[in-house]
């Protein structure tokens, strides 16, 4: 089946990646091919682009789609926040920008089988990297009720975790809970009636974000990867993050004003004695949102945040 998925806010992305012909290049995470698609084309002639993705359909896509890219392609099967690794694999020491996109593809969501969907009858799998790491039916069946609901509440921000979370529990002394359908109607089960058809996105929303963060670590994963991306960028290299809800951009907002503050003293020292240095600056000052018109064309972009830094020609990379 063709991988299907359009990439959010192209423009704005290529544009802050600033990409110019020759430089080396690494989109963390392929999806669709789109976004590597735009950087293979401007970085012509000579251009290095590493792909990295831990979804295998989206790596066989790549693989095929970015066939015609007349640039060096290096393709991973792989998790982001294996970056030193693999550039290390391929004896670069640094490189001119990259480009993270944390959203979760349209194929995955209609066509991966995975139940990363409420409105489909799939096996309750969620993991990005199909052949690692626990299920998210996995979770539900084995976790405790307060555990759940602390999944649901600190990674969904679901504000009726514990009816959930004891519904979840109920049911399933009786019988395992299998389905993405399945978990998506004891969701809605355990709301009040007046609340099962008035709230404005659908009920077991929440609970699938919350439940696909917790199995593929990826707060975590994010995390680390903010902590050590800055090393492997050149002097003037950029970073540019697509966040798609409020605890991922929460993340990347609070790690780049670190970058950019550089000064780790306590609040309140009436001078800096760390002797800590900025390491980079912010391009985006406010959050870049998409257009009106992308919305339009591309609904699953409307929640995107985009925010970029750049290096700071004072701090050497990793392995420099």
């Amino acid at each position: 089946m063709r991988y299907h998925h359009t990439s959010a806010m192209p423009v704005e992305a290529i544009r802050y990646l600033n990409c110019r012909p020759g430089g080396c290049y690494v989109d963390c995470t392929l999806g669709g091919a789109g976004h590597a698609i735009q950087i293979c084309r401007k970085i012509l002639p000579g251009g290095t682009l590493i792909g990295i993705d831990q979804d295998m359909d989206a790596v066989r896509n790549a693989r095929e789609v970015l066939v015609p890219c007349k640039v060096n392609v290096n393709i991973f099967h792989d998790n982001f926040v294996n970056l030193p690794r693999i550039l290390d694999r391929l004896k670069i020491s640094a490189v001119d920008g990259i480009l993270l996109d944390l959203g979760l593809s349209l194929h995955q969501i209609e066509a991966s089988g995975r139940g990363f969907s409420f409105n489909r009858d799939e096996p309750l799998d969620m993991r990005m990297n199909a052949g690692s790491g626990i299920t998210a039916g996995d979770l539900i069946n084995n976790e405790s009720e307060t555990a759940l609901a602390r999944i649901f509440r600190e990674y969904g921000e679901e504000r009726r975790a514990k009816s959930i979370a004891r519904k979840v529990v109920n049911i399933r002394k009786k019988h395992p809970i299998q389905t993405s359908g399945q978990l998506a109607r004891i969701i809605t089960d355990a709301l009040p009636k007046k609340l099962r058809h008035g709230r404005r996105i659908h009920p077991a929303t929440q609970v699938f974000m919350a439940l696909r963060i917790a199995v593929n670590r990826e707060l975590e994963m994010l995390q680390e990867f903010l902590g050590l991306a800055v090393d492997w960028m050149k002097p003037g290299g950029r970073l540019c993050v697509l966040s798609f809800h409020s605890l991922e951009d929460r993340i990347v907002k609070q790690r780049f004003v670190a970058l950019a503050r550089g000064c780790i003293c306590p609040p309140g020292l009436p001078q800096c004695v760390c002797n800590n240095k900025p390491s980079a600056k912010i391009l985006t000052r406010k959050v870049v949102r998409p257009t009106p018109e992308e919305i339009a064309t591309n609904p699953m972009a409307r929640s995107t945040k985009l925010r970029a830094i750049e290096k700071l020609a004072s701090d050497t990379p990793a392995g420099m």
